[in-house]
């Protein structure tokens, strides 16, 4: 298996070991599986907005809205502004 160094400061150390004490397991058990959160997490954003484009980018998209008549656009006027 890979390995890889990672250097912490004092600080970030000390709070690693608390919070995997606090959860009961091995530091090393914690990092790790904060890390494939991390990842997975990153990956669902970029799935997720991968979607969200491919969505907003299809023009029957636009001629519903327009259809349906909602107007989502910047209101110009002044009248909701606060004094």
């Amino acid at each position: 298996m890979a390995a890889l160094n990672v250097e912490f400061s004092d600080a970030e150390l000390e709070d690693l070991r608390a919070i995997a004490k606090e959860q009961g397991v091995p530091m090393k058990t914690f990092v790790r599986a904060s890390t494939a959160d991390a990842i997975a997490h990153h990956r669902a954003l970029k799935d997720g907005a991968e979607v969200f484009q491919r969505v907003f980018a299809d023009p029957a998209l636009a001629d519903a809205i327009a259809a349906a008549g909602i107007d989502d656009g910047p209101d110009t006027g002044m009248a909701d502004r606060a004094v």
